[in-house]
C-alpha cells in the first residue's frame, strides 16, 4: 500500500516510507527514522502501534480500525494530535 505524505508532514520536510514488511511505515524527520506506525490485529480488526524510535515510547491510544490502511491513517492522525501539529 502506497501512501502519499500527508500535508501537515511534507510542510515539515517529513516524509512517510513504507517497510517491506507492508504493516509498518517509518516516518523520517530530517532523513532519520523518528517514528514507526505498525498495524497489528486488534479483536478481528487492527490498530496502530505508534513507537518513537530513538527510545521506544509509544504514544498511541489503542484505537481500533477496519483495515491495515484505515489503520495507517488513523495512527497518522494520534501521531500529528500527539505532537501537537
Amino acid at each position: 500500500m502506497t501512501v502519499a505524505t500527508p500535508d501537515w508532514l511534507a510542510q515539515r520536510a517529513v516524509r512517510v516510507q513504507q517497510s517491506k514488511d507492508g504493516r509498518s511505515w517509518l516516518i523520517y524527520l530530517n532523513e532519520e527514522p523518528q517514528y514507526l506506525l505498525m498495524a497489528v490485529p486488534v479483536k478481528g480488526q487492527f490498530g496502530c502501534r505508534i513507537t518513537q524510535t530513538i527510545n521506544g515510547r509509544r504514544l498511541d491510544g489503542g484505537a481500533v480500525y477496519p483495515s491495515i490502511e484505515a489503520a495507517l491513517q488513523g495512527g497518522l492522525e494520534e501521531l500529528r494530535r500527539a505532537l501537537g501539529w
